[in-house]
């Protein structure tokens, strides 16, 4: 199979553990986390899985400058901004929103590393691509190589982090005898849930993967992601069924909105804090776990004996959302 250029810059693999206290006192199937959590400590989180792949096609095209966006608390950013500075190079991190002081949560480990932040109102960073072009230009007319990284790192090139984690997830599954039903994840960009359905494919894995959005609609992500998809066959020219690419996004927990949640999503948060010792984020994890617990409630996804949740990091995105929890103690 003939793969981008990678560099290493996850501790992989990364564990998968049981949540026995957690299922059993749910009920329902045994619930296993993939911990991708940790795939770093500063720069943790799926995004590293991406970026090995889409920083590498940076290095080969000789680029001094990563440019990338999201909001003001992206884990992507702040996963890009500390890829950079491990590397050399210099980061542009386009913000969506008003500027945080002082820094806190991801923001402050962009400022640590020397990141230079640009925060944008939504309205520009609707114009994107305009966006891009010119901080694009600024680095050329000083004699840089930028290179372009989309939100989530989430396109033909990012979708291989998560397409090589497949074949992880099967030695996973064999090395532990399991079968698991379903793997849960959040989607926000799309590139995750992309990967694992081509990785799916590509690896022979039975398990489904479904997503639960914490933005937009299952609509956009069914188009984006298809979209995504298929640039990368043409791209890669890598054989895939693409009549059988069972994109399962279950809508209806975004909540009040991206980087918001309803009270319950922080009681899940806490519980499974007690429970089991582990940390979910309010943006993407906490929100995605909740719901995959309120659909088991309901009597979906029992059909499996095993499912599974992939811990995709977030947890600076605790610390700004701080006084939620403080209403609770």
């Amino acid at each position: 199979m003939t793969q981008p250029p990678r560099i290493e810059l996850a501790r992989l693999p990364t564990p998968l553990q049981p949540l026995d206290r957690f299922s059993a006192a749910l009920g329902g199937p045994r619930i296993w986390i993939k911990r991708d959590d940790m795939t770093d400590t500063p720069a943790s989180g799926n995004k590293l899985r991406k970026l090995e792949f889409s920083v590498g096609q940076a290095l080969r095209e000789g680029a001094d400058v990563l440019v990338t966006c999201g909001g003001v608390q992206s884990n992507h950013c702040r996963a890009t901004a500390i890829v950079a500075s491990r590397l050399g190079l210099a980061s542009h991190l386009i913000l969506r929103g008003k500027p945080v002081s002082p820094p806190d949560g991801n923001v402050l480990l962009d400022e640590l590393v020397g990141a230079r932040l640009e925060y944008v109102t939504q309205t520009q960073y609707e114009e994107l691509d305009a966006l891009y072009a010119r901080v694009a230009d600024e680095y050329r007319a000083q004699g840089m190589t930028p290179f372009i990284i989309p939100v989530g790192a989430s396109d033909e090139i990012g979708l291989w982090g998560y397409i090589t984690a497949c074949e992880e997830l099967k030695a996973d599954f064999e090395r532990l005898n399991l079968r698991p039903g379903y793997l849960f994840s959040a989607a926000g960009s799309g590139g995750t849930l992309g990967g694992l359905i081509i990785g799916r494919q590509l690896h022979g894995l039975e398990t489904q993967m479904v997503a639960f959005n914490v933005c937009d609609d299952e609509a956009w992500f069914n188009t984006k992601i298809a979209n995504d998809i298929a640039t990368w066959q043409a791209r890669y020219g890598i054989d895939l069924d693409m009549t059988n690419l069972a994109i399962n996004i279950v809508d209806g927990y975004v909540g009040p909105g991206y980087g918001r949640a309803d009270p319950h999503v922080f009681d899940t948060i806490r519980t499974l804090a007690k429970t089991e010792g582990l940390i979910l984020d309010p943006v993407y994890t906490g929100k995605a776990f909740d719901a995959m617990v309120t659909e088991i409630r309901s009597g979906r996804f029992t059909d499996a004996g095993d499912v599974v949740f992939l811990h995709t990091g977030g947890i600076y995105g605790l610390f700004p959302q701080r006084d939620k929890f403080w209403e609770k103690l």
